[in-house]
């Protein structure tokens, strides 16, 4: 279950920070419970959850076949949905390994921000749940290496709600119990659009989606 700690905390490291790759190495095995709505997430109220899902997949399956990188990929739940060819990494061995069957592409362990691949070789760079995490130093980064790989960014992330602060250190607590901080964005989708530099491509009560 994640909850919010509202101390500010030190400047987030999402991307290049130990503790944060342990953290989502361990929870690879565990991820989709989130999407799916099991094990710690079954309790949950959130309306409309597996429609809005749904939802964004068939916006994803509908956009045009492309030669996809898909950054941060984790276990490829949403980019399974995208046609053409997916290439995909992820700095968790864990994650990639369960991504592995679900692109149709090499899967790569590597740094999101640092990706040693050739300038221009996608048509689209795809990131899921991972941009809402990068402090401005990080997203500065990560979008300069999105524009280096492909002339489009697709972007999907959780969507700004009524109640949700909108940047907060959050304490979220796997299976076996274990404790972790993780900075988080929540994000309306005109802002997501804009630090991209895109346009929305869709709007839910749980998900955003940008794509330049």
């Amino acid at each position: 279950m994640d909850q919010t700690n509202r101390d500010s905390g030190p400047d987030p490291a999402f991307a290049t920070d130990a503790a944060t790759a342990d953290y989502y190495d361990r929870r690879a095995p565990e991820y989709d419970e989130w999407y799916a709505g099991t094990g710690m997430f079954s309790d949950r109220d959130r309306p409309g959850w597996h429609d809005e899902i749904r939802l964004l997949v068939d916006t994803l399956h509908g956009l045009p076949p492309a030669r996809t990188l898909d950054l941060a990929c984790g276990t490829g739940f949403l980019s399974e949905y995208l046609r053409g060819p997916v290439f995909a990494l992820d700095r968790s061995p864990a994650m990639a390994g369960l991504a592995r069957p679900r692109v149709s592409g090499p899967v790569m362990v590597g740094d999101a921000l640092h990706v040693g691949l050739a300038t221009a070789a996608f048509d689209q760079v795809f990131t899921a749940h991972f941009y809402g995490h990068l402090s401005p130093g990080e997203r500065a980064a990560f979008l300069a290496e999105a524009a280096r790989l492909a002339p489009h960014l697709l972007v999907v992330d959780s969507a700004r709600r009524s109640g949700v602060d909108a940047e907060q250190w959050q304490e979220r607590v796997l299976n076996d119990g274990s404790r972790h901080r993780v900075f988080k964005r929540y994000l309306d989708p005109d802002q997501l659009a804009g630090e991209i530099g895109g346009r929305v491509l869709f709007t839910g009560d749980w998900f955003v989606a940008a794509r330049t």
